[in-house]
């Protein structure tokens, strides 16, 4: 079978987890004109990608599908629990929960979940999403490295449609802005993979206080 199916199906929009539910932040920094056109956008998405992912979200998430991969449960628990240690807002927080449950649900109702991966995943009451992106990729049989690059990936694309959501950006306008952000996601992927555990960290505070007050926002189409 094509390995090109499965990494398509992981990075999907289609994947029923409910990731485009959530800007991570990106509607309130529209809404404080923080993000106000392409340029801004640009700056939002790349110090995104290389300050706050690159340090942190992205290596912690392949130390999570390197582990699931390796049948090393009692790392794939310890990873778990910082990744749910490091979530900075409720907003953050219930967006992981939710789309954990979520790949829960559609990990226990395919048939390519092994039995070692599914008698881990059933003693975890409250597994969170990089935790279920792990055990996907297990069970499609994608390499860590390109379950890596599809959450990137996909977080980029749903950065995007948020843009065209929320600002006058139409579809070309958001392709011409993937072409320019692709050297940044590239970076990002090679940084994430170099960094070593000890080194593991970000302080993306801008990040942090947009999601805080986004909590508040009176009017949102996102959930975070």
């Amino acid at each position: 079978m094509n390995n090109a199916w499965a990494l398509l199906r992981l990075a999907s929009p289609q994947l029923p987890i409910g990731g485009y539910s959530y800007s991570q932040g990106l509607e309130m920094a529209v809404e404080q004109a923080l993000v106000a056109d392409s340029d801004s956008a640009r700056r939002w998405i790349g110090d995104q990608l290389l300050l706050n992912l690159a340090r942190f979200e992205a290596p912690l998430l392949l130390a999570h599908c390197t582990a699931a991969a390796q049948d090393d449960w009692g790392q794939l628990f310890q990873l778990s629990q910082e990744h749910r240690a490091s979530r900075e807002t409720r907003e953050f927080y219930q967006e992981s929960r939710q789309m954990g449950y979520s790949l829960q649900q559609l990990l226990n109702g395919l048939p390519e979940l092994d039995q070692p991966a599914r008698a881990f995943l059933v003693q975890l009451p409250e597994p969170h999403f990089a935790l279920g992106w792990a055990l996907a990729a297990r069970a499609w049989q994608i390499s860590p490295q390109d379950a890596l690059a599809a959450w990137l990936w996909s977080w980029l694309e749903n950065q995007l449609a948020v843009l065209m959501k929320t600002l006058p950006m139409g579809q070309q306008a958001a392709q011409r802005l993937t072409s320019e952000l692709l050297p940044l996601l590239q970076q990002a992927q090679q940084q994430a993979t170099t960094t070593e555990p000890r080194h593991y960290g970000s302080a993306a505070f801008g990040l942090s206080l947009a999601s805080m007050a986004h909590e508040r926002q009176y009017s949102r189409l996102f959930r975070s």
